[in-house]
């Protein structure tokens, strides 16, 4: 029977179905704990140990390493975590990715994977059907789960056509015996497979299967599990681009890991007899068949994934500092630069959940908030500085920052309408529109700021001068903002449940009644001469915009608080 074009069509079909379940089930599984996810990140990172343990779990629960280390590198970029307490979590990202391989190995070529499909599907379909979101997630995690077996036994069934199209074997067998060539060669052509399929573990899975059907051998098949293996770094790099230089080393660490890996591994596999090591742990420790038979080859690529992730990281968990010095000297801090706010999303190239969305969104909101604080501490500089120089830098800082908040207000807002038109519970529809809520707030909030520095630059060329009384209450009418601010930022970076919205009224009613008072005392200042009309008229128009800033500093405490 000769292998056609119609076969191939099978192969590359039940490889996107394989991907797809994959996705399907780490997609559902995110939806499922995506909250709870972060709170094991934050928690158990104290150590390098727990962090290996979090990567490893983290891993085999959203059944891809690449999402693993896209989150890894969000969480750094917002700040949940640091980028030396993300190396750890990396390194067991890169143990846990063998999990699948072992699942495959196991269940996929020993067992009627049929029989085991239908028993997936007969548990995940009643749950998809479930009114509660945590069920019907489950329910789609297993249904993913039953997808991947199902492409599984497709593989099994159209691949061993490919052995009629004996161009492969006979260029496989004419290059024997292998050497350090060959074996790059192979493993380029492992990064290759990555790339194009766009997963580390389907790529590697479909390794198995070449093997288990007699298309290559299993010494094509370790350099091949190599370079996949490495070429999952592709995706963390890209991810990492939008981001800033924290997120930058992050994915800069996960190369370098896999770098390393590669370098030692594929020296070690080239000049010393691992193969013939890989088949006594095959036959004697696992007690199945040697690595050099079809059905002891699935086995022996996931034992040899599993052994290489573990000694890569045993051997490089002791450098972590090193590590952290090689990411920062090679990808510099542009200093002022890399302070710069906007919203710094990662998941444009692999999504996340809306959960872990929405949760990325709130970090970068709170620094939203504190760049807007950062601009009521410079305006009441801008009172009491009388130095030329300092003043003008006030006021182009001042400008900068207005020019941010308006560049987020756009971000971000195209960021929370992507999340929102995917799949999301009731809770979530009223988090983003209270989020939404938030982002006009702030930005309003920045243009009042440059609008009040405008005004004070005005005073200053026309030398308008406030009487010591003037400017102390300006100055008090500032630290009622500053109260108010702190609040509202504490309520952006705490959580959204747990907003004390009645503290920010009684605060909001401080500053209201303050301005009612300053509006009263200038009019009879006014009429009894104390100061002029155009002193007057600046004066109201500072304590007026600090007073419309206290109104959406309300605002945006009951956007948090999902006031709607």
């Amino acid at each position: 029977m000769e292998f056609t074009f119609f076969d191939a069509l099978a192969i590359i079909g039940s490889l996107g179905l394989f991907i797809y379940g994959i996705k399907k089930a780490s997609e559902s599984i995110q939806k499922a704990i995506g909250l709870y996810l972060t709170k094991l990140v934050k928690t158990m990172t104290r150590n390098h140990l727990s962090g290996i343990l979090t990567g490893f779990f983290l891993t085999a629960a959203v059944f891809s390493s690449s999402s693993t280390i896209v989150m890894v590198v969000s969480f750094v970029n917002s700040g949940i975590i640091t980028l030396t307490e993300s190396v750890s979590i990396i390194f067991g990202a890169g143990v846990g990715s063998t999990v699948i391989t072992w699942l495959v190995s196991i269940f996929g070529f020993e067992t009627k994977i049929t029989y085991l499909f239908i028993l997936l599907l007969t548990i995940g379909t009643p749950l998809i059907f479930s009114s509660k979101n945590k069920l019907k997630y489950i329910g789609e995690f297993v249904f993913g789960v039953a997808i991947v077996f199902l492409a599984l036994s497709l593989l099994i069934q159209f691949v061993p056509m490919v052995s009629d199209a004996t161009l492969l074997t006979s260029f496989t067998e004419s290059i024997q015996p292998f050497g350090f060539a060959e074996n790059i060669f192979f493993a380029l052509v492992g990064v290759i497979l990555t790339i194009i399929m766009q997963s580390s573990v389907a790529s590697i899975v479909f390794t198995q299967v070449l093997c288990f059907s007699g298309i290559i051998t299993f010494d094509v098949a370790i350099p091949l599990v190599l370079g996949q293996n490495f070429g999952r770094t592709i995706n963390a790099e890209l991810a990492a681009m939008s981001g800033n230089v924290h997120a930058k080393r992050t994915a800069r660490i996960h190369s370098l890991i896999n770098i390393f890996g590669f370098l030692w591994m594929v020296i070690l596999i080239s000049f010393f007899p691992v193969l013939n090591h890989l088949d006594f742990i095959n036959v004697h420790l696992f007690n199945t068949d040697s690595v050099f038979s079809t059905y002891g080859a699935p086995i022996g690529i996931a034992v040899f994934h599993s052994m290489y992730n573990i000694i890569n990281s045993v051997i490089l968990i002791w450098f972590i500092p090193t590590l952290v010095r090689l990411a920062e000297n090679n990808i510099k801090s542009r200093g002022r630069a890399d302070e710069i706010f906007h919203l710094e999303h990662l998941s444009s190239n692999i999504s996340l959940s809306t959960d872990l969305s929405i949760f990325e969104a709130q970090k970068e909101l709170s620094k939203f908030g504190e760049l807007t604080h950062k601009m009521n501490t410079l305006s009441k500089e801008l009172i009491t500085e009388q130095n030329e120089e300092k003043i003008q830098e006030l006021l182009k800082t001042i400008a900068r920052y207005e020019e941010i908040t308006d560049k987020m207000e756009v971000e971000a807002t195209e960021f929370l309408t992507k999340i929102s038109q995917g799949e999301m519970s009731e809770t979530s529809s009223v988090q983003i529109r209270g989020m939404l809520r938030i982002i006009i707030n702030l930005e309003r909030i920045g243009d009042i700021y440059y609008q009040l520095s405008k005004t004070i630059e005005r005073k200053i060329q026309n030398q308008i001068w406030f009487t010591p009384q003037q400017r102390q209450n300006i100055l008090a009418m500032f630290d009622l903002i500053d109260e108010a601010m702190k609040h509202m930022c504490f309520n952006l970076s705490n959580s959204y449940n747990e907003a004390n919205i009645e503290k920010a009224k009684a605060l909001e009613e401080k500053i209201n009644n303050y301005r009612t008072k300053l509006r009263q005392e200038n009019f009879e200042n006014i009429e009894q001469g104390e100061y002029s009309y155009k002193n007057a008229t600046v004066y109201s128009e500072l304590f007026n915009s600090l007073e419309k800033v206290g109104d959406h500093i309300i605002n945006v405490s009951e956007g948090v608080a999902g006031v709607l």
